[in-house]
């Protein structure tokens, strides 16, 4: 296997000058989207670069390397569908399965489809500047390559810009502070050490279940409770492997047109059952262990208040009686803003880990913490956690992050970053007005910015912006870029559907409040992947309408 160090430009790619490399495309990141960009854009014949600041393939599973991470979707559908060998040539040891193997498998794609020599790994692009003379990019790294394109493509997912440095003091801690999606790729030594962990969003909770009893004592410090539901993961034998294999023809067919990607979609209307019959419904779905009560049960659930509230109310007391206790249950169950509004996360044991002699709940809703001192998290009433490690699960800038922390110009010097941080647009979360030949996969506007198997949605933006760039080629022209009218529209629809829902209702990185400062905006579309997938085969069949080519 050819490792990152080996990889070197193609031939091909020929240098314009003695500083400047000249192809086709550039790609940002080689993570679930990037590899199958990669791969889709090579088989057009065009010479594509990717960069990624990773020491190999895996976007978000190279530096997710916590202890605990693992998929919450099921193994079987977060694969690629596009080629019936892939799949079947790759067999999932769980139903969830961990980041290790989760890497592998991201290896075993760039290997199988030979990807590797036309990734740059360890390489941060700092700059893509439109050159509105030469309708071209030039895209500028922390190594000091300039390259000229004709189509950037950024693929670097929606969760790739993590908030670290959020706590006033975090240089004077005299311990190791850790954050979640940086995590040493030897794992940390907790053994003896007094622990604290910030955050209880998803990856906090796969964190905390994992890490408990590592140390000599860890403490948790809650802000916002979160809805969980237990995660039931098994192993998967060859049989299991056989059976979802045998599947695929179904699978592949079927998960593209459902509302949030997965292998389920909603089956049941709340208004045609009665209070009985509801509730063995819920209990069924629950008991599933996977995110069916949540994406796969009442669809009402996130149009009609009073399913939600029953619902909600529903979870909540699987996870009183869980915890058995007054006081974590005031500190860990939601109480105000529904099921389902913000991210639901999947969790083995996490609410018992509270039971331990060793693990004490800290609750900082109304005790905020004001500082981090050389010994540890000081409270805002001035009480003192005393700490030899510091996790941070403290979450990312969702959706825009990635792109905003470059420096990307569009046509007369618009800055990407500025135009963010007034109003958050984009076209369909594919294209951007004012930023030609630019392409976006898991940005904001879109299914795949949120409420998404990644897979799914990853596969089908990457597939559209292939047959986009086939498009201008093929019409003989240069650029295609969002017209502001056809943005606009696409704005006003993504906002009514979302209007129609609860989620904007609540605060959580969906809406971007985790970011002091950042415009407020549901950043995924909520109409559904199936009906967000038509829509998109619309514009493509009518000759896409609503971007200009030129």
């Amino acid at each position: 296997m050819t490792t990152p160090e080996e990889t070197s430009l193609p031939a091909a790619y020929h240098a314009i000058d003695e500083e400047r490399v000249e192809v086709d495309a550039v790609i940002l990141g080689a993570g679930i989207a990037g590899l199958h960009q990669l791969h889709l854009l090579r088989r057009l014949g065009l010479r594509v670069l990717v960069f990624d600041k990773a020491g190999d393939v895996g976007g978000t599973w190279w530096w997710n390397r916590y202890p605990g991470a693992r998929f919450d979707s099921e193994s079987h559908v977060y694969q690629y569908m596009f080629d019936e060998e892939l799949y079947k040539g790759w067999s999932w040891t769980e139903r969830f399965p961990g980041q290790p193997e989760i890497q592998r498998w991201t290896q075993y794609v760039a290997d199988r489809l030979d990807l590797r020599g036309h990734i740059r790994f360890s390489t941060t692009i700092t700059s893509a500047v439109f050159d509105e003379d030469r309708s071209r990019w030039t895209v500028r790294t922390d190594r000091g390559d300039t390259v000229d394109a004709q189509f950037f493509v950024s693929c670097a997912g929606p969760l790739s810009a993590p908030l670290e440095n959020v706590f006033e003091g975090q240089n004077s801690f005299s311990g190791d502070i850790l954050h979640t999606a940086k995590w040493p790729a030897e794992d940390a030594d907790m053994t003896g050490k007094r622990i604290g962990v910030v955050g209880i969003g998803a990856t906090g909770i796969q964190v905390i279940q994992t890490i408990a009893g590592r140390g000599r004592h860890l403490t948790v410090f809650a802000r916002t409770p979160q809805y969980v539901l237990p995660m039931k993961n098994r192993v998967y034998g060859e049989e299991q492997q056989s059976a979802y294999k045998a599947r695929f023809d179904e699978v592949s067919s079927t998960v593209p047109h459902t509302f949030a990607g997965f292998d389920f979609d909603f089956a049941h209307v709340w208004a045609e059952y009665t209070p009985q019959r509801r509730r063995e419904v819920m209990e069924e779905l629950y008991a599933d262990g996977s995110l069916r009560l949540w994406v796969g049960g009442f669809a009402d659930l996130f149009f009609e208040r009073e399913v939600n509230d029953e619902i909600s109310e529903f979870v909540r007391n699987k996870m009183r009686a869980r915890l058995g206790d007054d006081r974590l249950a005031d500190i860990l169950v939601p109480s105000d803003y529904g099921f389902g509004t913000r991210r639901v996360p999947l969790e083995d044991n996490y609410l018992e880990v509270y039971h331990r002699p060793d693990v004490e709940l800290v609750g900082i809703r109304d005790n905020p913490i004001a500082r981090i001192a050389p010994e540890g998290i000081v409270l805002s009433d001035g009480t003192v956690h005393e700490l030899d490690v510091i996790v941070l699960a403290t979450g990312f800038d969702a959706g825009t992050g990635s792109l905003t922390r470059i420096d990307v110009r569009g046509r007369d010097n618009r800055s990407l970053a500025e135009d963010w941080s007034r109003d958050i647009h984009t076209l369909m979360g594919l294209g951007i007005h004012g930023y030609p030949n630019l392409f976006t996969i898991g940005a904001p506007l879109a299914p795949s910015a949120a409420l998404c198997n990644m897979t799914t949605c990853a596969q089908q933006q990457a597939e559209w912006i292939r047959d986009a760039i086939t498009h201008v080629r093929t019409q003989g022209a240069t650029t295609i870029e969002a017209t502001k009218e056809a943005e606009d529209a696409w704005i006003e629809h993504h906002e009514q559907t979302a209007a129609a829902t609860l989620i904007p209702s609540t605060d959580s990185w969906y809406t971007g409040s985790n970011v002091s400062g950042k415009p407020r905006r549901l950043l995924s579309y909520t109409g559904g992947v199936g009906a967000y997938r038509q829509k998109c085969h619309e514009v493509a069949t009518s000759g896409y309408p609503g971007f200009a080519i030129t």
